[in-house]
């Protein structure tokens, strides 16, 4: 990707990995899915795996996380491949800029490691991210693709976490990906006719502030992991997209929207209000209720329903810039206009002035005083010439 076409986010939000205590509800769904995982003689099927995930509390704990996001994804783990050296991938076009991006995700790793460790799973996490890029060149690099692929590290370790990004590059992350994010772009656009769909009211406010959705590429970039402060928080949300459809990361950012709609209503009518709020995620955001809003979302509007609701707005975007783009050309015409008559009203006044009678006299007194001169400093040198 050109630096051009690098969008910039902002640091990343310190993940607290404090421990709460578990609930009977958390409690009864770690025992039951433990009970599904003891029965040798018979595999979790996808459709009931994926439940599992999507529904309260998903999949309850990083332990069951690790055997269960590799199913999730598709993932053979008895066929994984051996990592390389760092060194073996320093040549890589995107090397430094990895590093740089790995060396800013220290928030990202859970506090009070040694340093060792922490220093071997910043070298682990280029070598990862390196290795996705390096085996699909058509693949570009993004700032924030670390920060997902650090949460799989953490979770299920180097190898896996290779398959599982792998995977997930070719398919959730591919739009992501590509030379410019202008697809990412046009993705982020479903947002606005869900909410327009749900609260058009808000969605009419939303469009009068001219935020855009700027705000929410952090998040779609991430799925939430750059953003949210709180990690229990993060792999919750991981385990519902990854048992969920593609575009589902759209449907929780307008969940999250339309919950806040209170909150951004009471806000002043403009781009920075609004996006300032928006960009900052509240820390006691309901995240399960949150993800069922999203799923019955999903169900209720269709993707091709929303695609050409989208077109609808970009063709209304581009009028607006149009009208704006001929009003902007017709002030500079009046503007010039304005300065060249008034640059001809002084140059007329100045001719004005310099044909006066008293004007004439002196130029014309002058050029004969030039011309004589002349004369003789041609007769000078004549005669000196001849002597």
């Amino acid at each position: 990707m050109s630096k051009e076409d690098i969008i910039k986010i902002n640091k990343p939000e310190e993940l607290s990995f404090d421990k709460r205590p578990e609930s009977l509800a958390e409690k009864a769904k770690r025992e039951y899915i433990q009970h599904l995982l003891n029965k040798k003689q018979e595999q979790i099927s996808l459709e009931v795996l994926r439940n599992l995930a999507i529904t309260d509390y998903g999949l309850v704990t990083d332990e069951l996380r690790r055997s269960l996001w590799p199913l999730l994804v598709g993932v053979d783990v008895s066929t994984l491949e051996r990592a390389p050296k760092l060194s073996e991938l320093q040549s890589h076009p995107e090397y430094n800029q990895v590093v740089l991006d790995v060396n800013r995700s220290l928030k990202r790793f859970p506090p009070g490691i040694p340093y060792e460790q922490r220093i071997a799973l910043q070298d682990q996490l280029t070598v990862l991210i390196l290795r996705v890029i390096n085996k699909y060149p058509y693949l570009r690099y993004y700032q924030g693709y670390h920060d997902v692929a650090v949460t799989f590290l953490l979770v299920v370790g180097e190898e896996v976490a290779f398959a599982v990004m792998e995977e997930l590059s070719i398919t959730h992350f591919c739009e992501c990906m590509q030379e410019t994010m202008d697809l990412t772009q046009r993705r982020l656009m479903f947002i606005w006719p869900i909410v327009n769909f749900e609260n058009p009211n808000l969605f009419q406010f939303l469009q009068k502030s001219s935020v855009g959705t700027l705000f929410a590429l952090p998040w779609y970039l991430t799925w939430f992991g750059h953003s949210l402060n709180s990690y229990k928080s993060v792999v919750r949300l991981y385990d519902y997209f990854l048992a969920s459809p593609i575009y589902s990361p759209i449907f929780v950012t307008a969940a999250i929207i339309l919950y806040r709609s209170q909150e951004i209503l009471a806000e002043d009518c403009d781009m920075a209000s609004i996006h300032c709020l928006l960009s900052k995620l509240p820390d006691d955001l309901p995240i399960e209720d949150l993800l069922k809003v999203s799923s019955s979302l999903y169900k209720k509007y269709s993707l091709s329903v929303i695609e050409k609701e989208v077109e609808k707005l970009i063709k209304l975007e581009r009028q607006q810039r149009q009208r704006e783009e001929r009003l902007a050309l017709e002030r500079r015409k009046r503007s010039f206009g304005s300065s060249h008559t008034k640059g001809s009203y002084v140059l007329n006044h100045w001719l004005r002035q310099m044909v006066t009678p008293k004007a004439f006299f002196v130029t014309t007194a002058f050029s004969i005083f030039v011309g004589f001169c002349a004369y003789y400093y041609k007769n000078q040198t004549l005669s000196t010439g001849i002597s």
